[in-house]
């Protein structure tokens, strides 16, 4: 019934830029936050940034001052602009939707940072 729909992924040079989009569909009651997640092999996933109903952001770390979550006015699609990418940012990005009773993720998309 919910689907995550996840785009904007691929291949691009170091200190290139990528926009993901996750749109939200079916019947999701309250929306807390919307968010990216991201895995690299071998590593935990983590959170890289997040987004809530009421407008506040949080970043991971390693990309403040270089990715930006941003939301459209049904909070329902959350988009995430990176800047300046780094090898080190290549993983699988998954988008999370925090709802009042449960959450939803995407299937990731894929995220290669590479000359």
């Amino acid at each position: 019934q919910v689907q995550l729909v996840e785009s904007g992924g691929g291949l691009v040079q170091p200190g290139g830029s990528l926009r993901l989009s996750c749109a939200a569909s079916g019947s999701i009651f309250g929306i807390n936050a919307m968010g990216w997640y991201r895995q690299a092999p071998g590593k935990q996933r983590e959170l890289v940034a997040r987004i809530t109903s009421g407008g506040k952001t949080n970043y991971a770390d390693s990309v403040k001052g270089r990715f930006t979550i941003s939301r459209d006015n049904a909070k329902t699609t959350v988009f995430l602009q990176m800047n300046s990418l780094k090898p080190e940012d290549t993983a699988v990005y998954y988008c999370n939707t925090a709802a009042l009773l449960t959450d939803y993720w995407g299937q990731g998309t894929q995220v290669t940072v590479s000359s």
